[in-house]
């Protein structure tokens, strides 16, 4: 059966990789985007995720397209990486609005519906970086950690109602974010993950396919990395 998916930030990379997979599968897709061209051959949604009427905005125009939401991906998220020492509030806090306060805005407005139904998948998008740390992303880290105890307290508030919760944690992913790094950097990293390279967008997806499926029925509150044993041990 056909379900009702909303994908933030799922217009590229991670977030777009997720929709498709999800649409293959046969759920009817929608995705948010803050900027540019909504995917073709997906139904797209503008929306800001740290502003809260941009998300029930999105919400309403998914469910008139598609029905009550049953499956949410929150996805949507920013960098803006300096050292502490260097680093503004502002650029501080404007991270964790994004990628923690967005995620709390985004799945509050996807338990309306889900609570009436009994039943829904809730899956966020963290990082290994949320449990290993990374020099000069004390601001994504933090947001990125955020999630999984965000996460693992609403699997406790919501499982009696059929609803499951879970976080995917992917390392580094062949994206736009990862293109810019220099040849040096990437191969930096490599050395220190166990596979020996990145991830593909499609195989972050493939997690989030089993979390939202009835595979996962008996999966909550749980951390699922991708990051090719890099995080190994947290």
């Amino acid at each position: 059966m056909s379900r009702s998916v909303l994908v933030t930030g799922g217009n590229r990379g991670i977030g777009l990789a997720i929709a498709r997979e999800l649409a293959a599968a046969g759920d009817a897709v929608a995705v948010t985007y803050r900027s540019g061209e909504p995917p073709e051959g997906l139904f797209g949604v503008r929306c800001d995720v740290t502003s809260a009427a941009d998300v029930d905005a999105a919400f309403g125009k998914a469910e008139a397209e598609h029905g009550p939401v049953e499956v949410v991906v929150s996805n949507a998220g920013m960098t803006r990486d300096t050292l502490l020492a260097m680093m503004k509030e502002e650029t501080f806090t404007e991270v964790l609005d994004a990628n923690l306060t967005g995620a709390y805005r985004v799945v509050k407005r996807a338990t309306r519906n889900m609570l009436r139904m009994r039943r829904g998948r809730i899956v966020l998008i963290s990082s290994v970086t949320a449990l290993s740390g990374s020099a000069g992303q004390t601001n994504y880290a933090a947001s990125k950690a955020g999630l999984i105890g965000f996460a693992r307290s609403l699997a406790r508030e919501l499982g009696s109602r059929g609803i499951t919760v879970n976080v995917v944690a992917p390392g580094f992913v062949d994206t736009d974010m990862t293109a810019v790094l220099e040849d040096s950097r990437k191969e930096e990293i490599r050395r220190n993950i166990p596979l020996g390279r990145f991830a593909s967008p499609q195989e972050v997806a493939r997690v989030v396919r089993f979390l939202t499926s009835d595979d996962a029925a008996y999966i909550t509150g749980a951390v699922i990395p991708v990051d090719g044993g890099l995080g190994m041990g947290h």
